[in-house]
């Protein structure tokens, strides 16, 4: 009883002292109020610790010192000491230390950690950013960092041991692995232990061998048995008043005729301007003929076995000015009239031509009596495809062999249909503006890396980000999409991805994830500029397109709006995904190891005190604010991941000593010849001054930079070319070329147009952009983008050239050109880029398979064409930009 009164007292007198302020700063006789006016760091002024002071002032204790009774100060007893001892269970210290003076058993070591608060002034839990964003916190209670007491030999253990700073060993960072972007030797070993050659599974080896050898035989049997079809061209003149007839040498092997007609037609959006007409059909002849005479039958001995062909032609007056245009139909012979045509002894069929002008006409004819079967030659181009799709997804060979494979395939099966292509065809299939253009963007990049200018760029982005993980990333993805705006996304991939890797490295971030970050960032920004991305320049080097007003000016402010918006909605995106820090870290830092099992002592501490009585409440309460902070600041850890502050400076003093700027003219030279290629591409947005290409810019940018900065060593530029690269495009183009001769790019032309004319007219150009824009996407996710587009810019001339559409181009286009390029981040086939950018990881030994990249890149592929349609309707169907 005599104790009770005595802590009655005491109570009393410490709550009168706990509204006296300058008692609760200055007197040390006040533990309490010296807990809750620690101190800031040693490099905080005078008021920032002032104003942190009386911040602490508010808060005593977490549970008043008058509410602490008998029956709650025995359930702290039970506690562990670590718990016991925690500076929020302040006021049940104080208590016992009263009560120990009273009996007169204290002793200055009972609770050392509000002795040494008195004696210290306070001590300091969380720096100055977290104590201002915790306010709310710290009015409740006191944060440190505890650990329970089997956890105490490694949290000794993790204090005294000192932590080793990785020595920031940064080689050539950017330009290093430019060049020489080749797959793994077949002796390294993967980072799971395996080999990476088929050895370990002789079953999968053999087979692909045998498989491959297959398609080799059946290459080379088509080959050697078809000849190369000659179509001759046939010079006639149509004399006015009168029908040309040009019997056919051979009868029609099939009930299709393919006839091609060159002269001064008009195309056909611009039909409606003139009456003058060209006709064309196919007629059957009973009787034999000797001559190319129409005066030697009579009517009745011919039959019209096919549908006229119209084809608008210009006003005479400008025969000897107007160009000349190609234009090409596919006949097709009614199967009764085909039945009768090859019973009928001696019978013929002749090509009919007449003109309602009075003036002579010359045109150009080629015809071809085995023209490939269109519903057979469709399901032989998917085959091709889907063999192709095979080859890349499952990495049975490399993808630049895949294509030449797959293209040389494409072309015996053309062969085996009795089409095969001259060798002329097929090097014009092969599109030389985009080699071009990428060669030469290889060259001057490779330039530019021995200057040291993306080495710097590399440390200035560590630097300003100052250690946090989610700043570096998002700068890291600007920059990506700036370069790629200008450079294509190939050649900015292997610029960013081995500064990104060192980066990460220096971090102790796993590089995978940003990696795959930076390869989406690269295809977006792409889509800015007609030379950001191979789709684009596909796009605006078709020739139709360029006439019909996409310009660089037009087609980049058309993008930009579009791109800028994407960019916003893939960084919340890839802040969702990756909300828990941890998943980008390398390791968990020990810090939030701690957390986690501090979080879980206090839990179980909690658990086992009885909710029966008020005084267990008291305590119970107490011991959870406590978990409620631990969980806040593990929460926010998580969230907000930075680098230590000594790892992080010695790191940048290092970066910054090894890599300066290393050869400056060459870099003022460098700068001099791109604001000169920049200056070009702009130009050739102006009509009046458009004369050359931007391949041509490129190559003339690159010969003047070899000029001026005195290059003799042309082997060692010429091997940072990526020759597997350009080989591959070489291959794609020439596969598309042999896909489209076997139908199916008319058959999804067709496809489309069907379903645009079972909408209304005024639905027609929504559900245009819809349909192009998530065909294009979903199809380059799986094929890559490269063959996709250039099969896709045939049906969006196809389908402006149709009059009675009514679709103007330029939204059609805009749609196309944001189909490949984001439908590009939905696999790492995708895109040049995902795979160039996997290669450069593995060689780093980092590797990402098919499907690592699918999670990330498919979702981010759909939410951003989801955005873009919205983008798009509202630009092009609402207001009309166009």
């Amino acid at each position: 009883m005599n104790y009770l009164n005595n802590l009655n007292v005491f109570k009393r007198r410490r709550n009168i002292s706990s509204t006296d302020s300058s008692s609760a700063v200055s007197s040390p006789a006040s533990p309490a109020a010296t807990v809750d006016a620690a101190a800031g760091p040693s490099s905080a002024t005078p008021q920032r610790k002032k104003k942190r002071k009386s911040k602490r002032k508010r808060t005593i204790s977490v549970v008043p010192i008058s509410e602490v009774t008998e029956a709650s100060l025995e359930l702290w007893r039970t506690l562990p000491p670590k718990i016991r001892h925690d500076p929020s269970m302040v006021s049940f210290q104080q208590v016992e230390l009263e009560h120990a003076r009273l009996n007169g058993d204290c002793h200055e070591d009972s609770f050392p950690e509000i002795q040494g608060l008195e004696e210290d002034g306070g001590e300091e839990y969380e720096d100055e950013e977290e104590e201002e964003e915790d306010e709310e916190y710290e009015n409740e209670f006191i944060t440190i960092n505890v650990t329970n007491e089997e956890g105490q030999n490694k949290e000794i253990g993790h204090v005294k041991e000192k932590k080793d700073i990785p020595k920031p060993h940064v080689h050539h960072l950017a330009g290093h692995y430019i060049g020489n972007i080749t797959p793994p030797k077949h002796d390294d070993i993967n980072d799971t232990g395996q080999n990476h050659v088929d050895e370990d599974h002789p079953f999968r080896k053999y087979s692909k061998i045998i498989c491959l050898f297959i398609t080799w035989l059946l290459i080379m049997s088509f080959m050697v048995v078809k000849d190369e079809k000659l179509v001759e061209p046939k010079h006639l003149s149509i004399s006015p008043g009168k029908t040309k007839a040009y019997i056919l040498p051979h009868l029609p092997q099939s009930t299709r005729i393919k006839v091609t007609l060159e002269g001064t037609f008009l195309s056909e959006p611009y039909s409606n301007i003139t009456e003058h007409y060209l006709e064309v059909y196919l007629q059957m002849l009973s009787s034999t003929l000797e001559t190319n005479s129409t005066d030697m039958y009579s009517t009745s001995s011919a039959k019209n076995i096919s549908e006229s062909w119209y084809i608008p032609i210009v006003h005479p007056y400008l025969f000897d000015s107007a160009p000349i245009v190609k234009e090409q139909r596919l006949f097709d012979i009614i199967d009764t009239n085909y039945e009768q045509l090859h019973q009928t002894n001696g019978g013929l069929v002749r090509l009919m031509i007449r003109s309602n002008i009075q003036a002579s006409m010359p045109v150009a004819i080629r015809y071809d009596q085995s023209p490939v079967n269109r519903d057979v030659g469709v399901i032989y181009a998917a085959f091709v495809l889907i063999f192709l799709y095979v080859l890349i997804i499952w990495e049975i060979v490399h993808r630049t062999f895949a294509a030449v494979i797959a293209s040389t395939l494409a072309i015996s099966i053309l062969a085996a249909l009795n089409d095969r292509p001259t060798m002329e065809d097929i090097i014009g299939w092969i599109d030389v503006e985009t080699i071009l253009l990428l060669f030469s963007m290889m060259i001057l990049v490779a330039i530019l890396a021995e200057t040291g200018i993306f080495d710097y760029l590399s440390v200035y982005i560590y630097k300003i980000t100052n250690g946090k993980i989610w700043s570096l990333i998002h700068c890291l993805c600007l920059c990506t999409v700036l370069i790629s705006s200008f450079l294509d996304n190939v050649t900015t991939v292997l610029l960013m991805a081995p500064i990104t890797i060192r980066l990460c490295e220096v971090m102790d971030m796993n590089p995978v994830p940003i990696l795959m970050a930076i390869t989406v960032h690269a295809n977006i920004g792409g889509t800015t500029t007609p030379v950001g991305d191979p789709p684009n320049i596909i796009i605006t080097s078709n020739q139709y397109i360029l006439k019909h007003g996409v310009t660089f000016l037009t087609f980049t402010a058309h993008m930009l709006v579009g791109v800028i918006i994407v960019v916003i909605t893939t960084n919340i995106h890839l802040r969702i995904i990756y909300k828990n820090i941890n998943h980008l870290r390398m390791h968990e830092p020990k810090e939030l190891k701690e957390l986690r099992r501090n979080i879980k002592v206090w839990e179980r501490a909690a658990g086992k005190i009885p909710p029966y009585s008020k005084d267990a409440n008291i305590v119970r309460e107490t011991l959870m604010k406590k978990v409620k902070l631990l969980r806040h600041q593990y929460k926010k850890k998580m969230t907000k991941g930075t680098v230590p502050e000594d790892i992080y400076r010695s790191t940048l003093e290092e970066l910054q000593r090894e890599h300066p700027i290393k050869n400056r003219s060459l870099l003022i030279k460098s700068g001099i010849v791109c604001v000169f290629i920049v200056s070009l591409f702009f130009l050739e947005s102006i009509p009046e001054l458009r004369r050359l290409s931007s391949g041509w810019a490129a190559l003339l940018g690159v010969v003047l930079l070899l000029i001026i900065s005195d290059k003799n060593d042309m082997d060692a530029v010429l091997s940072r070319v990526e020759w597997p690269t350009l080989l591959f495009f070489a291959a794609m183009f020439t596969l598309m070329e042999a896909v489209e001769r076997m139908g199916l790019i008319d058959w999804i032309g067709h496809a489309t147009e069907t379903i645009i004319l079972s909408v209304s007219e005024d639905l027609r150009l929504a559900v245009a952009i819809i349909i192009i824009l998530w065909i294009s996407a979903l199809t380059s996710a799986f094929v890559d983008s490269i063959p996709v587009t250039a099969m896709m810019v045939k049906i969006v001339v196809a389908l402006s050239e149709k009059a009675y559409l009514g679709l103007p181009l330029q939204p059609m286009v805009w749609a196309l050109a944001f189909g490949p390029c984001l439908g590009g981040n939905g696999t790492l086939v995708g895109a040049s880029a995902n795979v160039i950018c996997a290669g450069i990881a593995e060689q780093h030994g980092y590797r990402f398979s098919f499907m690592d990249y699918f999670k990330l890149g498919f979702p981010i592929m759909l939410v951003s064409v989801l955005v873009t349609t919205g983008y798009l309707i509202m630009a092009h169907v609402v207001f009309a930009w166009h």
